[in-house]
C-alpha cells in the first residue's frame, strides 16, 4: 500500500512583537511575548483555543525564562492544559525548525 501525503497548509501566522531596547516591551518575558503571537495567530486564522492540538515554538535564548517556554506561552495565551507543547532551540534556525517539525507532525 503506497503512502499518500496530505498537503499541509499554514492557515495563520504571527511573530512576537518587536520593540526598542529597554522600551515598552522590556518588562515582558519571552513566554509572554510568545503568548501574544499565539493569540494573534489564532485570531487571524479564526481558530478557537480549544481546537489547538499542539504548540511547537522556537526560542533561542532560554536563560532565565524558566522551564518549557512554549508551554508557558500556550498557557499565557489561554490555551487549555490538554494542549501539548514543544520548545525548539536550534539557535537562529529555531523558528524554521519548529515549522518543519509541525509539518512532519501533521
Amino acid at each position: 500500500m503506497g503512502s499518500q501525503r496530505r498537503e499541509v497548509v499554514i492557515v495563520g501566522a504571527a511573530r512576537t512583537p518587536v520593540g526598542s531596547f529597554l522600551g515598552a516591551l522590556s518588562g515582558l518575558s519571552a513566554p509572554q511575548l510568545g503568548a501574544a503571537a499565539i493569540r494573534e495567530a489564532l485570531r487571524r486564522a479564526g481558530v478557537a483555543p480549544e481546537d489547538v492540538d499542539e504548540v511547537i515554538m522556537g526560542n533561542v535564548l532560554q536563560a532565565g525564562v524558566g522551564q518549557a517556554p512554549a508551554r508557558q506561552a500556550a498557557l499565557f495565551a489561554g490555551l487549555p492544559t490538554k494542549v501539548e507543547c514543544l520548545t525548539i532551540n536550534k539557535v537562529c534556525g529555531s523558528g524554521l525548525k519548529a515549522v518543519m517539525l509541525a509539518e512532519q507532525a501533521i
